[in-house]
């Protein structure tokens, strides 16, 4: 048997593009045989996974799940629409969805974590990429959870109640009336999909988004060529005004048009016989933050035609 050497990882890898220790593991498992490692890394379709993985995905699925006082989000990429209608791709992203309820939403361990067909999360991904034939990543995963009360769920443009392209999660924390509160999360969840708040209040507000406003606001202010006191005021008003654009319980809410969703949590109060906490929510919209390559159609086909 050769010697498994770094060199040869290296070479196998180079001749594949699959990852290091799949690499180590095929040469392991072959004998040193650099060839036989090929057809061996190409039977369990880690080198096509490989050779995909540089191509944009942006398409794909949002799944949420949740389990009594727990919810998990989790977003799962392809490159096309087409994949997404695919019954294998939604069946993965449903179940990625309840491992991640089962490990508190973190990414790392959602992958690493058993899937209920065999193997792991990642494992399986793999597995589908070869199937499939296109590149698909297991973007991202979260989760919140509350001590008392209800998650509340909520998908846009849902091809199932718990799979389309705008997952959101809702917690309230609450001793009242579990069904009136699951109600009320949920239209809070279709509000936050609908304004895409960054913050429950201003208090957990990002002080790094709240400073690049800040900056841009003086700047603007600054243009009027007005002085500077009257400039503070105007960028305090103009900050107020920034703070009911992004912080949920800041925002007016879109179901009726007219009140803050502070106030809505306060009169649901009355009505649920307890007081009602906004813990925290998460929303994943499909592909937001992943930079899409623009195709141009007809030069594809230029091309293609040209080299027939």
């Amino acid at each position: 048997m050769a010697e498994i050497t770094a060199a040869l990882v290296k070479d196998l890898r180079e001749k594949t593009g699959a990852g290091m220790m799949d690499c180590k593991k095929a040469l392991t498992e072959n004998g040193g045989d650099l060839e036989a490692a090929v057809d061996w890394l190409r039977t369990k379709g880690l080198a096509a996974a490989a050779k995909k993985a540089g191509r944009v995905a942006s398409e794909g699925l949002v799944a949420i799940a949740a389990s009594g006082n727990v919810g998990a989000v989790v977003e799962v990429n392809s490159e096309t629409d087409f994949v997404a209608r695919n019954e294998d791709f939604q069946n993965f992203v449903e179940q990625v969805a309840g491992v991640s309820l089962a490990q508190g939403g973190d990414l790392e361990k959602t992958k690493a974590a058993a899937h209920p067909e065999g193997g792991t999360v990642e494992s399986q991904l793999t597995d589908l990429i070869a199937t499939i034939g296109e590149n698909m990543t297991f973007r991202r995963s979260a989760s919140i959870n509350v001590s008392e009360g209800v998650i509340a769920t909520y998908m846009h443009n849902a091809l199932k109640p718990t799979l389309g392209k705008i997952g959101v999660l809702v917690g309230l924390e609450s001793s009242g009336d579990k069904d009136k509160l699951q109600a009320l999360g949920r239209q809070i969840a279709m509000h936050v999909a609908a304004a895409n708040p960054q913050s429950v209040s201003r208090d957990d507000l990002d002080p790094e988004i709240l400073n690049r406003e800040r900056e841009v606001l003086k700047e603007q202010a600054r243009e009027s060529g007005k002085p500077e006191e009257i400039i503070e005021k105007m960028i305090e008003g103009r900050v107020r005004k920034f703070y009911e654009e992004v912080c949920l319980l800041d925002q007016v809410y879109v179901i009726d048009g007219e009140s803050r969703v502070s106030k809505i949590l306060d009169d649901a109060a009355t009505e649920i016989g307890a007081p009602i906490k906004l813990t925290g929510f998460v929303r994943f919209a499909l592909g937001e933050g992943v930079e899409k390559k623009e195709e141009d159609f007809a030069a594809e086909v230029a091309a293609v035609a040209g080299k027939g």
